[in-house]
């Protein structure tokens, strides 16, 4: 009959297994904070092409707001054009007075103008965004 060892229990070896386990549990953390800045908004991504000039390509995706919901503070590598679908819209562009759309109205966003938009209605509230940017860059960039 053949003993088989149990690898000893060194200060190095507990060390790096209570290290990975903080990494992971600080990352969760993280991914949670994150996912619950965007609570109550859902993103379908609808059309993705590059366009005639290098190095840029459009972007449209659809964003339903659920009542109240908030977008966090980010910025685009290029311009968007929102154009809102359903409900009420108030967005909140940096260095400017905030306004309100409704559905069938529509905003300029300047390349890199850091924006946060929020349903301001009773019900659900969905946004048509266009992106012209920059290609193989984040289309979304948090902002303090």
């Amino acid at each position: 009959m053949t003993a088989t060892r149990t690898p000893a229990r060194t200060p190095a070896r507990i060390s790096s297994r209570i290290l990975a386990a903080t990494v992971l549990l600080a990352g969760a953390g993280l991914f949670q904070a994150a996912h619950a800045q965007n609570v109550g908004l859902h993103r379908t991504d609808l059309v993705q092409s590059d366009l005639s000039t290098p190095g840029r390509e459009a972007v449209q995706v659809r964003v339903d707001f659920d009542p109240g919901a908030v977008s966090i503070k980010h910025a685009h590598p290029g311009e968007e054009i929102a154009y809102v679908l359903a409900g009420e819209l108030e967005y909140q562009l940096e260095g400017r007075a905030p306004v309100t759309l409704k559905a069938g109205e529509a905003l300029f966003i300047p390349d890199g103008t850091a924006h946060v938009a929020k349903n301001v209605g009773r019900g659900k509230a969905s946004e048509l965004a266009t992106y012209v940017v920059r290609k193989g860059v984040p289309l979304v960039a948090p902002v303090k």
